[in-house]
């Protein structure tokens, strides 16, 4: 969620202060300038990688041009640096430094900074009106802030995916409509598996860290008759509840608030966890990184006390942390072991999604040999 703390500024001889915006939790940096159209893109590079944020206080539409330049100049890195670097020595190393890139790409494109009135309105020649968007993702207006324009062009993104919807081939092609920071079904595969999936007996299905509520909602259309949908995040709650009444399914799936399992048994429990052990960076990379692989362990840890007697927990995984030596199958395969669970079997797919055919991703060769799993499990 949103950080707020103070940040501090000279401005025509004067201080100044607002509410600093963050949702990464990024704290407000501590020298900033001002910049306008007459700011040159070596001039804002050099000062953001100095550690001196930008305050702009020109033309919107020269903001976005200047962040554009700026971004350029970060993924070429410094001078001294480039063709020096030695080939990564394992997978995971190019993972390690796929991550600290965009660790360093996020803090410097994070330093060129808007303002924000009271109401949202941005004070700025040619500004679009990110009144609703800033609202869906800070909650009311109540003072004037600042914040960094990749966040706010982040903002105006998840508003648009809101707005507008993913369309979700297995629910007949309705449209699940994401909320900012809830991860959005464009990876379809693992949708698709849990719908083709043979269903086991029964008519109660529980979905853990439900996010979109998208799986909840592809289990009712198959004719389960009770969802328990599950998640901790306040905004993947409301999120799911939305989705589950614009789909009509209110009657057959219970959003609910939970730590993984809600109260009691169900005959099928189908969680899909972050896939990659590591620490995220943002709201919505929760979804894809999970620290320590907590959420696939809970879930594995506890399935057997909450499945019924016969019961199946689908684990939806996809196995690029192997390709990438974050994780090992063996691993995998003693963590369900030691949770008391057997492989019935399991349903594999491979990506669809444009990363998984860029020659120029740097960690091209694991996503080429990725592969998305449900694993059918029961208790042993």
């Amino acid at each position: 969620m949103t950080t707020q703390h103070v940040i501090h500024w000279t401005e025509d001889g004067r201080s100044h202060s607002a509410h600093w915006r963050s949702e990464s939790g990024a704290p407000p940096p501590g020298r900033v300038e001002i910049a306008d159209d007459r700011t040159a893109a070596d001039t804002a590079y050099r000062l953001v990688c100095e550690g001196t944020a930008l305050l702009w206080r020109g033309d919107y539409q020269g903001a976005r041009q200047l962040l554009t330049a700026v971004s350029r100049r970060v993924d070429r890195g410094p001078r001294r640096a480039r063709g020096r670097r030695a080939p990564a020595d394992s997978p995971a190393e190019a993972f390690h430094r796929h991550r600290q890139a965009q660790f360093r790409r996020a803090r410097l494109l994070g330093m060129l900074l808007v303002p924000l009135d009271a109401d949202f309105r941005v004070p700025l020649r040619r500004a679009p009106d990110v009144r609703e968007a800033c609202a869906e993702a800070y909650g009311p207006a109540d003072a004037p802030s600042v914040t960094s324009l990749r966040e706010l062009l982040g903002l105006i993104g998840a508003h648009e995916w809101r707005r507008k919807g993913v369309e979700v081939p297995a629910l007949g092609g309705d449209r699940v409509h994401p909320h900012y920071g809830v991860f959005s079904p464009v990876r379809g595969e693992y949708v698709d598996l849990v719908a083709d999936a043979p269903l086991p007996p029964g008519g109660t299905a529980f979905d853990i860290g439900t996010g979109t509520g998208v799986l909840a909602a592809v289990l009712a259309r198959r004719g389960i008759a009770r969802v328990v949908a599950t998640d901790q995040d306040p905004r993947a709650l409301v999120c799911a509840r939305e989705n589950v009444a614009r789909l009509g399914l209110s009657e057959r799936v219970d959003v609910v608030r939970a730590d993984l399992f809600p109260p009691g048994r169900a005959p099928l429990i189908v969680c899909n966890p972050p896939w990659v052990p590591a620490r995220p960076s943002s709201p919505v990379e929760y979804a894809v990184y999970d620290p320590g692989s907590r959420m696939l362990r809970g879930f594995l840890d506890g399935l057997a006390a909450h499945l019924t007697p016969g019961g199946e927990g689908w684990l939806i995984l996809s196995d690029l942390a192997e390709h990438l030596g974050l994780r090992s199958r063996a691993e995998l395969l003693a963590a369900i072991g030691s949770a008391g669970l057997t492989v019935v079997s399991r349903l594999d797919t491979r990506p669809t999604h444009p990363r998984a055919t860029a020659p120029d991703d740097p960690l091209h060769p694991a996503r080429t040999a990725e592969v998305t799993s449900l694993w059918r499990l029961t208790t042993a």
